[in-house]
């Protein structure tokens, strides 16, 4: 076991992007750093104050990791910092998840791969999409075993700097797993079928590198229609961002960021625009101007 600490750098990541659920992601250039000390005396604690949540993740993580790696648990202090902002649907949690792995697997000196480390990240998070594009960069299509919901495969490419992503977050919280309680049981057949076009679609744009036919091209009928009404300003800001040149927009994740995909020279007006909108309805919030992020995590 290592006696230095481990740095690892997680990109923030937006998931589902339009009808994609739990298969797309997108790294994001906006990041979070998780630092691991080995610690003597077999506690996992934190070196700053921390929230009861944010320490059950990372309890969680480092019990995952000890049993799929059949090593005795050790302790570690730790350390989260960063830019990536909580429950605001840019895979904050992954950016813990990943750095808590990552940085136990450079202290143990375990040398998994990129791929278990998806794996291992998956199974926690129940779903491929941050955790494929937090760990691996770039834009993500994730596969799981249609049966058991187990990590399979990735197939990813990286995206131009000319590409931007808008990224407008509320000042609204919103929690992955109450979000996922407003979806419904069933979905209707054709509402399944639009879905499944527009997603289909989006990859192809993308990786064609054809960007102009995204104008327009991006809906969702699966999640986006339960989830977008609880939040104030979210669709008109989508909606203000297109008008003032973005090419198609989604609602980020869960939320309560909305997103807009922009050429570099609008990307500045369409900011304003989507923040104005929220503005209008009395909500504050924070725009970023982001790119892809193409490396995904990284040990410092």
């Amino acid at each position: 076991m290592s006696s230095s600490p481990v740095t690892v750098r997680v990109p923030a990541s937006t998931s589902n992007c339009g009808a994609g659920f739990d298969t797309l992601g997108l790294a994001l250039s906006l990041y979070n750093r998780v630092t691991l000390s080995p610690a003597a005396d077999g506690l996992i604690r934190p070196e700053r104050p921390s929230d009861a949540r944010a320490q059950a993740m990372v309890e969680e993580t480092a019990a995952a990791f000890f049993a799929a790696t059949k090593l005795s648990p050790a302790g570690f202090s730790y350390r989260i910092e960063g830019e990536v902002p909580p429950a605001r649907g840019l895979g904050s949690s992954i950016t813990v998840i990943a750095g808590v792995l990552a940085g136990l697997d450079g202290l143990q000196g375990t040398a998994l791969s990129r791929h278990r480390l998806v794996e291992l990240a998956t199974a926690l998070e129940g779903h491929p999409d941050n955790a494929s594009a937090g760990i691996l960069g770039g834009f993500c299509v994730a596969r799981c075993h249609p049966e058991s919901g187990t990590y399979l495969d990735t197939i990813r490419f990286v995206l131009p700097p000319e590409l931007v992503f808008v990224v407008v977050s509320p000042e609204l919280e919103m929690l992955t797993k109450a979000a996922r309680g407003v979806l419904p049981s069933t979905l209707p057949y054709f509402d399944a079928v639009r879905s499944i076009n527009s997603a289909a679609f989006l990859v192809a744009a993308l990786a064609s590198g054809d960007y102009d036919k995204l104008r327009h091209a991006v809906f969702d009928f699966m999640h986006e229609p339960y989830r977008l009404p609880r939040i104030r300003g979210g669709r008109s800001a989508i909606d203000a961002g297109v008008v003032a040149g973005a090419l198609t927009g989604w609602l980020s994740g869960s939320g309560s960021s909305v997103l807009c995909v922009a050429r570099t020279q609008c990307a500045a007006g369409v900011a304003e625009a989507m923040r104005q909108a929220f503005h209008s309805v009395d909500v504050e919030s924070e725009a970023r101007i982001l790119q892809a992020d193409n490396d995904g995590l990284t040990v410092e």
